[in-house]
């Protein structure tokens, strides 16, 4: 998708359809303004430097937001952006911390936050919120990772005890890499060849750890535990 040309463009309450903002028009001006929003988080903008990388997220955030450079998919790919950054500021290793679901659970207030910005320049309760969000979503992140491994420590007892002649440490781990297993991952692993694969995936739904499930010709593996965790709050 391309910077946004059509002019026109007016973000409305979803509920009354009352204009609330308009954003900047012509590409020529978004092209400028996505210029400057580029040196402030990346610190090559007087100033910017100095201001904590958190905070320059946030502000970053609202930036991206107002400018409204896409017809469509802003929210997601300023969502997005947020991880990222984190991650080229080395506060994270991957783009793990779900930083969407505080905004999408508190969105009253992610909009009127934007809107004060917008109208006022109230910047203190927009960091705030934003800060808020980090921390909650960080501590959320660290409950569910440590429930993973404690599911993961579970299901490779289980194996250890119930399928003890097919048992490792990493074909327990495998099931893990993503809520389902097919049997071309087991042998990607070089955990074994495809027939032996086959049988290792079916012993592991013998005993209850995967459910077999089969789409088209093809046969995958579910961790049904490990989906459930997922899902939970």
């Amino acid at each position: 998708m391309d910077i946004r040309r059509t002019p026109g463009t007016t973000l409305s309450n979803d509920r009354t359809r009352e204009g609330i903002y308009t954003p900047p028009e012509g590409e020529a001006l978004l092209r400028e303004k996505l210029a400057n929003w580029e040196r402030w988080m990346h610190g090559t903008l007087t100033g910017s430097e100095e201001i904590d990388p958190l905070v320059r997220m946030a502000v970053g955030h609202y930036q991206f937001e107002a400018i409204h450079p896409f017809t469509d998919g802003n929210g997601r790919t300023g969502r997005v952006i947020n991880l990222l950054y984190l991650v080229e500021q080395g506060l994270l290793d991957i783009p793990i911390l779900y930083l969407s679901r505080y905004i999408l659970r508190n969105r009253p207030d992610y909009y009127r936050g934007l809107q004060e910005v917008t109208a006022s320049g109230s910047w203190e309760p927009w960091l705030q919120y934003m800060l808020q969000g980090v921390t909650e979503t960080a501590r959320w992140t660290m409950h569910k990772i440590l429930a993973v491994r404690a599911l993961i420590e579970e299901t490779t007892e289980r194996m250890r005890k119930d399928a003890a002649q097919i048992y490792s440490r990493e074909l327990a781990e495998l099931v893990f890499v993503r809520p389902y297993c097919r049997i071309a991952h087991v042998v990607d692993a070089g955990l074994a060849k495809r027939q032996t694969a086959s049988l290792y995936l079916k012993q592991l739904a013998e005993i209850g750890i995967l459910r077999e499930h089969k789409i088209g010709r093809e046969k995958i593996f579910l961790n049904p535990t490990f989906i459930d965790l997922l899902k939970q709050d």
